[in-house]
């Protein structure tokens, strides 16, 4: 008898299919997000005189002690939200939001293939990562409940308000980037998602050992 023959069989199978994907994308992002944080302030601890305030992130991706390092970190991180958003995919059957974590992922790929020497290519793919993320946790926020929905308006909000602060900065106006700097808005951008991403991760991860899918709205 073949797991299709009874309701139930087939019940319990695509069950332990999406328990296993659940943990695998929860696994995912809490790698991504606790090693791209812990890359960032070990390459900076690098770098003599590095400038939180003034310098770029992706300045790290330049200098040659942090080089090679930092934009492996960035492959990595797109490669590892490719792959759990593909997984996060399986539970929740949303295209939209699918596309979603694949733009953020593939931005993430191009700003570590493309450091920001090469120019406007690493500009694009970067913004394309500080959107998408953010735009990822506000997306992820409406099949979740309770306080995972909460901490992912927050740092999707959050990182939003400060691309916009960065876009209004580098256009020329520079008070946009207040007392923190061009470095401290991007850190904005990035650290609110990336904290979120470690919790959502070990939500996720508690999830797939129990027997429900996450969110009011998985169905």
């Amino acid at each position: 008898m073949t797991q299709f023959e009874t309701g139930e069989r087939t019940t319990l199978s695509i069950r332990g299919v999406t328990l296993a994907s659940l943990q695998l994308a929860g696994l995912s992002f809490l790698v991504l997000a606790a090693g791209f944080m812990t890359v960032i302030m070990l390459a900076a601890a690098m770098v003599p005189g590095y400038d939180f305030g003034g310098a770029a992130i992706s300045d790290l991706g330049i200098l040659p002690e942090t080089a090679v390092i930092f934009n492996a970190s960035l492959v990595l991180v797109g490669l590892l939200n490719l792959a759990g958003g593909y997984l996060f995919y399986r539970t929740h059957g949303k295209r939209w939001l699918l596309t979603v974590y694949t733009l953020a992922g593939l931005g993430a790929v191009g700003a570590g293939l493309f450091p920001l020497d090469t120019g406007g290519l690493h500009g694009l793919f970067a913004l394309l990562a500080f959107l998408f993320f953010n735009v990822q946790a506000l997306g992820t926020a409406t099949i979740l409940d309770g306080a995972m929905w909460a901490l992912a308006v927050i740092a999707g909000s959050v990182g939003l308000v400060f691309v916009v602060l960065m876009a209004l900065g580098d256009a020329g106006n520079a008070a946009a980037f207040g007392p923190i700097g061009h470095g401290g808005t991007e850190r904005m951008i990035v650290y609110p998602v990336m904290l979120w991403l470690v919790a959502f991760g070990g939500y996720l991860l508690a999830k797939g050992e129990g027997t429900e899918i996450p969110g009011r709205h998985s169905a």
